[in-house]
């Protein structure tokens, strides 16, 4: 598939299925840093996804005024998890925070099902165009 036949709505579908891949590295994060609450020295783990995003759509030094024109940058935005070493909540040097830890994931929980309805919303229209029904 050559880069200048992906259409919008599909750029789009794309862009909502990472963010689902990155909202399930969150989810283990979280479990992760939630499993290791007790664990001496542990440090919490994060997801950066959306950071990267807006990052990679500022620095786009190429202006297209057709949709027949080359992008160079298809993929926007990479899932990365990171390791927060600045902080410690405890004396034995972990920096696992339960109450923030239950708010992410609570947080989390919500954008991945919102997600996950504007891709099934994508996926009935197709269904429907194909089918009739």
């Amino acid at each position: 598939m050559n880069i200048g036949s992906i259409s919008k709505d599909q750029e789009v579908y794309n862009l909502i299925k990472k963010g689902l891949d990155a909202s399930t590295e969150r989810s283990k994060a979280t479990a992760d840093n939630i499993a290791n609450i007790n664990t001496k020295g542990y440090k919490r783990k994060y997801v950066t996804f959306e950071e990267t995003l807006q990052s990679n759509m500022d620095d786009l030094d190429l202006k297209t005024t057709d949709d027949k024109h080359i992008k160079l940058q298809e993929n926007y935005g990479q899932i990365n998890t990171k390791t927060d070493n600045s902080t410690s909540m405890n004396e034995d040097g972990n920096n696992v925070d339960i109450e923030n830890e239950k708010t992410n994931q609570a947080a989390n929980t919500l954008m991945y099902m919102a997600l996950l309805n504007q891709a099934n919303s994508r996926l009935t229209s197709e269904k429907y165009v194909i089918s009739g029904k």
